[in-house]
This record gives structure tokens, C-alpha cells and sequence, in this order.
């Protein structure tokens, strides 16, 4: 069984050290011999690095690493070409005195890698120099690989205008480079997290061909069901047996909790890291979320409330994802880039134009995110949210209806009066993020042959499903009761839980105007 290379992002160290490998090259293969300029944005920790030490391998000529890939046969090893590689977040960037001064000692080390001697005293003009003197040099054009090119433009953002201003005129100053010495590079590949649209930077690399949302290129990073399924069958087999599961469970949990990112609306890969710690551990947690626990997201959500956008389905046209600008980072683009949402379907409207639907990714983010959203907004201490949590439990399994409507009235209490909004389906996302937040794990909108369940949530021998109406007006609150709970039954949506274990319990909840009603009734399976 290979070893899993948790947090490994060298290529060369993977390939040599016997460390499992998901072969990417025929991604490689395709950008290599359809361009010469590329630009890919993926969040953190999804596989970026790694793509960049292979392009960096496989152009400076390193065959025994691709043996056995699907590349290797396919290549001319007989080339070496000379490599320029930048990762911005090894560089200090504080300020522009400081990209100055750390990547003008990059570009010294790599021009005395080979024997050149550099007069000029600005970063930019040093690295124009060594692009030429390389090129002269070896009679190769050169390579340029760039990391995380948003680093420094991320780390400034919420400061001054004037020092975003200057930070974006340095990266300019130093980018505008490779659009003069376009003659002596052979290709020019740049990630990030972000695409700051309209700016600085990429006015500098207008050549650049941003492959994104390209659906040839969906799964260059991340992993697919079949990779899964393909590389990992070993690591499977001892989990199954860990978890004592069975292989279908396993593969059915591993999907809902870190499958479900998406690019294109239609392929959907797994988050690299998350596996990789999962199949090391054994154990269901939010490995890729913990690395980053994104308070400023959550701080921004607050600050402009627009919870909504992460609580429900969001549909934007394209023209979101021309909206980066690092002086006002909108909240939908922002989430969607750094990765707590992704594309789920791509629909086009009357005019023909292209609508993109968003939602979270997986349990993973979903779970987390919520959690830590609640958390912010309700301000429950860790003992409170136990007790709540045991409370609700002990209420529907009792069919203590006044002491539900006590629990749902303390989860309204929590949330500010400007996040309210009066429509049905706020309360549905609501009372979804309430539930994650107490540690159940509902689905929301499960669609039967005629209709939508508002939620579904597993207990210890019970199932419970839930049906949520509201009105602005008060004095509906038992019409939406009877009326929630006709929609139960007539619409029979406990027959597709019949053969689960235990009781079934409908839940019928009303919202009217500030006022919460509940209806608990029992079916015995």
C-alpha cells in the first residue's frame, strides 16, 4: 500500500519516495501542447503547487519521474528548458520595499545557478534581464511558474487605497515584464486563489488565457469519483474495516462529506487535502476548514449581512466573476473563490445568458462554516449549545411539541433582527443552520416523486421530517400549522422512510410574524 503524501506538494519527492500519485498528465500534456500562457484560480491547499513542481519537472526534463504516467510516451525528453519559478508566499511581501529587496535575492540565486551576472538594481528590471541572459545563455526559452500571484494583493486588502495602489504597482511593474520578454519564453503558467479582475497586474498579462471555469480543465486539481475509487482501493479496504463499515457506506459518507467541488456545474472533484487526512486518520472531520478557519469571512458576513448567500442556493450571472476587486471584495465571489461555494448547475435565462448556481461544496464546509457562522451570531457558549442540543433531542423523541416551540424561539432570539427576512424560505435555511449548528445533520429540499421535504434529520431510532411555512402576519400561526402539516400527509413524504429503523416523527413548524409554532406527531413504522 503507497504512502499517502499528506501534505507533500513536490512532485519530485511524490514520484521518488514511492508516495501515491493521482497521474494528472494528461492535463499537463493538454496545456503543454495547446498554449503557452495560463492562468488557474482554485482555493487553498487544492492541489495548485503540485501542478507547478510537475510542469517544473516535466520541462527540465526529468523522465524517470514520469515513467508509467500517461504523459511519458507522449513528450520529447530530449529538451531541457531553463525554469523560472516564483512562489509568492515564500517572498516577503509586506510592503513593496520588501518584494524589492527578498525578490531581487531570489533572481540573484537563480542567475547564479547559471553564471550570470546581473547588473540591474530594480526587481523588475532584474528579472527582464535574466529572462534575456538565460535565453542567450542556453539557447532555450524560458519557463516561468508562478504561485500564489495574489498573495500580496490579499494580504493588503482592507488597508489604505494608497498602499493597495502601490502594492498593485509593483506586482505591475514586475508583471508587465513578461509581456516584453514575450521572445524569449517558451510558457507562463500563474495560480491563485483570486482573479482580480480589471486591475493592475492583469493588464500586464492580457495574453494570459485564464482556464478556470474551462471544463477541459475541471478536475486538473482535486480528485474525481473514479480516481478515487482507482487509486485509493487499498486505503478504502482498511477503512471499511476501521469504520466498520461496508465499502458502499464508505465511499456514499466520503463523497457527501468532501466531494461536491465544482468548476464547470457538472464535474465534481473531492478536496485533495481532506482525503489524503482522511485516509490517514480514519475519521470523518473537517480537515481542509481547520487549516484556515476563515474569520474575516465570517466577520464580512456579519459586518454586511448577507448570510443568506451562504445558507441557500445563489444565482448570479457571469458577470461575477468580473467583480474581484481587491478595494471592495464582494461577498459572492469571495466565497466562491476561496472555496465555501462552488458551481453546482449552469442554466441559461431568457436572454441566453449564462446563470450559475452556487451552494456550499460538501458536509465538510457546509458543517463547519455554519457552525462557526452561528457561533459568531448567537454567541452560545460550548455548555449552552450542548444542553440545547440535548434538549431538542429529548423533545422529539417525547413529542414535546411547547418544548420545541421553547428551543426554536431561543434560536430566534439569537439571531439580530436586520438578518431577519421575510420570506418562507429564510426560515428553512434557518432552521437548517440551527440544526448543523446543534450537531444534527439534516438534508434540506430532499425531492420526492411530488415534492420538496423541508428537512430530514436522523436520531437514534427515529427519522425525523420536517415541513416549515411562514407569514409576516401573526395571526396565522395555526393556519400554517394545520396547513404544514396537511402538506406531510398529503404528500405522503414519510413513505420513503418507512423501512428505516424506529419511529417517524412529522414536525410541522410555523413562523408567523415574530411568533413560533410547532406540531410533533408520531408514525409508528
Amino acid at each position: 500500500m503507497k504512502k499517502l503524501p499528506v501534505g507533500i506538494q513536490t512532485f519530485e519527492k511524490i514520484r521518488n519516495d514511492g508516495y501515491l500519485y493521482v497521474d494528472k498528465t494528461e492535463y499537463i500534456y493538454r496545456l503543454v501542447t495547446g498554449g503557452n500562457s495560463y492562468f488557474l484560480s482554485r482555493p487553498r491547499r487544492f492541489g495548485k503547487s503540485l501542478t507547478l513542481s510537475t510542469l517544473e519537472a516535466l520541462f527540465t526534463g526529468r523522465e524517470e519521474l514520469f515513467e508509467g504516467l500517461y504523459i511519458h510516451d507522449k513528450w520529447d525528453w530530449s529538451r531541457k528548458y531553463p525554469v523560472i519559478r516564483i512562489d509568492w508566499s515564500n517572498i516577503d511581501h509586506q510592503t513593496p520595499e520588501d518584494i524589492e529587496n527578498d525578490l531581487s535575492d531570489v533572481l540573484q540565486s537563480k542567475a547564479e545557478h547559471y553564471g550570470i551576472t546581473l547588473k540591474r538594481k530594480r526587481a523588475s528590471g532584474r528579472l527582464d534581464e535574466l529572462i534575456e541572459q538565460i535565453y542567450r545563455k542556453t539557447g532555450e526559452k524560458v519557463v516561468i511558474l508562478i504561485d500564489e500571484y495574489d498573495v500580496p494583493i490579499l494580504d493588503v486588502t482592507g488597508k489604505s487605497s494608497e498602499e493597495i495602489e502601490a502594492m498593485q504597482k509593483t506586482l505591475h511593474n514586475i508583471y508587465k515584464v513578461l509581456k516584453g520578454a514575450d521572445e524569449y519564453i517558451k510558457f507562463i503558467f500563474l495560480t491563485g486563489i483570486s482573479k482580480f479582475a480589471g486591475i493592475l497586474i492583469f493588464s500586464a498579462l492580457n495574453n494570459l488565457k485564464d482556464i478556470t471555469l474551462k471544463k477541459e480543465y475541471a478536475a486538473i486539481c482535486g480528485i474525481t469519483q473514479e480516481e478515487l475509487e482507482n487509486n485509493f482501493t487499498e486505503h478504502i479496504d482498511v477503512a471499511v474495516e476501521k469504520l466498520s463499515s461496508t465499502r458502499d457506506k464508505l465511499l456514499d459518507d466520503i463523497r457527501q462529506w468532501y466531494n461536491g467541488y465544482s468548476w464547470d456545474g457538472k464535474t465534481s472533484v473531492y478536496n485533495p487535502f481532506s482525503v489524503l487526512l482522511f485516509f490517514d486518520e480514519k475519521e470523518f472531520k473537517s480537515y481542509w476548514f481547520a487549516t484556515g478557519t476563515p474569520t474575516f469571512l465570517i466577520t464580512l458576513l456579519k459586518k454586511r449581512n448577507s448570510v443568506e448567500s451562504f445558507l441557500q442556493p445563489v444565482q448570479a450571472s457571469e458577470a461575477v466573476f468580473s467583480s474581484y476587486n481587491p478595494e471592495r471584495l464582494e461577498t459572492l465571489p469571495l466565497l466562491f473563490q476561496t472555496g465555501y461555494l462552488t458551481i453546482k448547475k449552469i442554466t441559461k435565462d431568457d436572454s441566453n445568458r449564462l446563470i450559475y448556481t452556487f451552494e456550499p461544496p460538501n458536509e465538510e464546509v457546509r458543517d463547519a462554516f455554519v457552525s462557526h457562522l452561528f457561533g459568531a451570531y448567537s454567541e452560545l457558549e460550548v455548555d449552552e449549545m450542548s444542553r440545547l442540543h440535548d434538549d431538542m433531542q429529548h423533545q422529539l423523541k417525547t413529542g414535546d411539541s411547547e418544548g420545541l416551540e421553547r428551543s426554536l424561539k431561543t434560536m430566534i432570539a439569537r439571531v439580530p433582527y436586520q438578518l431577519h427576512i421575510e420570506e418562507e424560505k429564510y426560515y428553512h435555511s434557518l432552521l437548517l443552520v440551527w440544526l448543523h449548528f446543534m450537531g444534527f445533520k439534516p438534508q434540506g429540499e430532499i425531492s420526492t416523486n411530488i415534492g420538496r421535504i423541508d428537512a430530514v434529520w436522523k436520531l437514534p431510532d427515529m427519522t425525523v421530517i420536517a415541513e416549515v411555512k411562514y407569514s409576516a402576519k401573526k395571526s396565522f400561526l395555526g393556519r400554517l400549522l394545520s396547513k404544514a402539516s396537511k402538506q406531510i400527509h398529503d404528500r405522503k413524504y414519510y413513505d420513503a422512510y418507512r423501512n428505516e429503523p424506529g419511529k417517524i416523527v412529522l414536525v410541522s413548524i410555523a413562523f408567523s410574524g415574530r411568533e413560533i409554532g410547532c406540531r410533533i406527531e408520531m408514525l409508528n413504522n
